[in-house]
């Protein structure tokens, strides 16, 4: 079956996704916090982000490589962390290492993903990322990097943009509680969806297996806060040093927005900033991801990475325009698990591959080196 005859763009798998996958799981995937105003925001600003068409450069031979960080990858795209992906498939997380590791792009790892950096460490290629939300207890923390150095992850993202849950209320409003519980209404919901259930079965109900060493009774938690808040704590800058004291690796910050932030985070050895308003999960009243990249490219020499929006091969080059060095997407890669279950994660890759193949050529681009003089 010719896939993209099908499922030529990441709409089209999100159109199959919703289909496949019982309510509460497609709330928890696709939606945002309060009105959503911040993630309809990201796709309007990313849609008033034009490129110009460059003509007359004759047959090119693409070359979509990007170095990001001393490394170069074949794509300037990898995969975010994604909490809880085993919600949206089974073994989601080893579906997605193993489609990052055969593609040569880099996968992260969620702190509170259903699968542990053990249970991964046989799936990981050379560029296995480990998402870090941050533990309050230092020694919980000393061994958490332990864990994951010892798995095969060398390069360390610490999220600092969810100082505190989210309400998240079209997820409340589907019946999803954290931890997640079977109860009737999500059993109904459930039994509408026989390939997500059959494979569910096979698995069971997915938990925060990277947490289960540290925490032995969940007790009462607000409904989207996940048990992950028992140990977390909100860093502050100096948590940001004594990491970058412990880990030997890149060290990247996750969740920046604001221009000012990025010199004082240059004076502490992170080697790159993520820009990012979480894809519109966290605060409803947030700039768009792309509204601030530019002044933030401004302020600073460091490697950036851009997030939040990100549908296609065409916003990845929009991204780069204004000055990102690289680009991670999570839905999308969601949306090709649950669409297509196995296959879903090489396909997103090919999709997005084609889609930048194919909008290099209106700009004129045989590589991204360019990219910025398209603006």
């Amino acid at each position: 079956m010719d896939l993209h005859s099908t499922y030529p763009g990441i709409p089209d798998l999100k159109r199959r996704a919703r289909r496949r996958l019982p309510h509460f799981v497609w709330e928890y995937i696709d939606s945002g916090t309060g009105a959503e105003t911040t993630l309809h925001r990201n796709r309007k600003a990313l849609d008033e982000v034009r490129l110009s068409p460059s003509i007359l450069h004759g047959d090119l031979d693409f070359d979509t490589s990007r170095t990001f960080l001393t490394t170069a990858y074949p794509f300037p795209f990898g995969i975010a962390p994604i909490g809880m992906s085993g919600l949206v498939w089974p073994d989601a997380e080893q579906l997605l290492a193993s489609a990052a590791a055969k593609a040569g792009i880099p996968y992260t790892l969620s702190t509170v993903a259903s699968q542990s950096p053990e249970d991964l460490a046989p799936n990981l290629g050379e560029n296995a990322w480990f998402q870090l939300y941050p533990p309050r207890d230092p020694e919980i923390r000393k061994d958490m990097l332990n864990r994951i150095r010892q798995a095969g992850f060398r390069t360390l993202v610490l999220t600092v943009d969810v100082p505190v849950a989210s309400r998240r209320e079209r997820q409340t409003r589907s019946g999803l509680r954290q931890p997640p519980k079977l109860t009737p209404r999500l059993l109904a919901q459930i039994a509408q969806k026989p390939a997500w259930a059959i494979g569910m079965l096979r698995n069971g109900v997915p938990h925060m297996r990277t947490l289960d060493k540290y925490i032995d009774n969940p007790g009462d938690l607000p409904p989207t806060a996940h048990i992950g808040y028992l140990l977390r704590t909100s860093p502050d800058l100096d948590y940001v040093k004594w990491l970058r004291d412990h880990w030997d690796g890149p060290f990247i910050l996750k969740g920046v927005l604001r221009p000012e932030d990025a010199g004082r985070l240059e004076q502490v050895g992170v080697d790159a900033l993520w820009v990012s308003n979480h894809g519109g999960r966290q605060f409803d009243a947030a700039p768009a991801s792309v509204e601030v990249l530019p002044a933030i490219r401004d302020a600073t020499r460091l490697p950036l990475i851009f997030d939040s929006g990100v549908e296609g091969g065409l916003d990845i080059l929009r991204a780069l325009s204004l000055g990102a060095n690289f680009v991670m997407l999570g839905r999308a890669f969601l949306y090709g698990l649950a669409a297509l279950g196995a296959p879903g994660p090489a396909h997103v890759i090919d999709i997005l591959r084609q889609d930048l193949q194919a909008n290099m050529g209106q700009l004129g681009l045989a590589d991204l080196s360019q990219i910025e003089s398209r603006r």
